[in-house]
């Protein structure tokens, strides 16, 4: 990972601390809303460190017949559960927490159902470029991709959280949260515009080979869902 983006991070981190142990102080508000913007820096930064499903996501884009808006569509629901997931878990406190968190950052019961629905897809793509005929995705199936994808919690949102509860200020965490969300869902965006827009290009090319493009898209199609299959396995059974 580039040492600019720990560096970030770091930075934004410890002045959002500072903003919150001012508030639980009694004041501050007007300083913390002014430094709120710097939320969307550290979602988009954070997400571009390993995790988050980006593979994932590209992999989808690439194996399913989705455009520009779908894309944005599934990318927008992975980054909303991503951070929406850290949210829940730490407003439910310790309990859930205990239950749902093997170590700091970390979801190992979320990241088996996360990953074990994903193979489930996967499996679906195979048995539909076998059994099914040439056909388009529904805007559902993104939509719920994106959901299945981003079950695991974001551990950044889920540290903010937990320091804003412990000083007595959730809202603070909150709204830092919905706008890291805006950060992160910028990133993912970009990673599926950018998986859409070369997926298309390469069908133009071969859009006057429509025989061979049926081919190529029902092999790719096949790959992303054994891809699927093997992330989904590789991440349950292999730790």
């Amino acid at each position: 990972m580039p040492q600019a983006i720990v560096d970030i991070q770091r930075d934004i981190y410890l002045a959002l601390a500072e903003h919150i142990k001012t508030i639980a102080n009694g004041g501050g508000w007007t300083d913390f809303l002014t430094f709120l913007p710097m939320g969307i820096i550290f979602g988009a930064v954070h997400a571009m460190t390993p995790g988050h499903s980006k593979a994932v996501l590209a992999t989808y884009l690439t194996g399913a017949s989705a455009g520009m808006r779908r894309g944005l569509v599934v990318s927008l629901a992975l980054s909303a559960t991503h951070v929406t997931m850290a949210v829940v878990i730490a407003l439910f406190s310790l309990p859930l927490v205990s239950l749902m968190l093997g170590s700091a950052g970390s979801a190992p019961l979320l990241e088996d159902v996360s990953r074990g629905l994903l193979g489930l897809i996967g499996a679906w793509m195979l048995w539909s470029v076998c059994f099914r005929p040439p056909h388009v995705h529904g805007e559902g199936e993104g939509v719920a991709v994106g959901f299945m994808a981003g079950l695991i919690p974001c551990p950044l949102t889920l540290f903010v959280m937990t320091f804003a509860i412990s000083r007595g200020v959730p809202g603070a965490g909150i709204m830092f949260a919905l706008v890291m969300m805006t950060g992160v869902a910028i990133t993912l965006s970009s990673v599926a515009l950018v998986t859409v827009f070369f997926r298309t290009r390469m069908e133009k090319l071969l859009a006057t080979r429509h025989a061979l493009l049926v081919k190529i898209s029902k092999f790719v199609e096949a790959f992303t869902g054994l891809i699927l299959v093997v992330i989904a396995m590789r991440e349950i059974f292999i730790r």
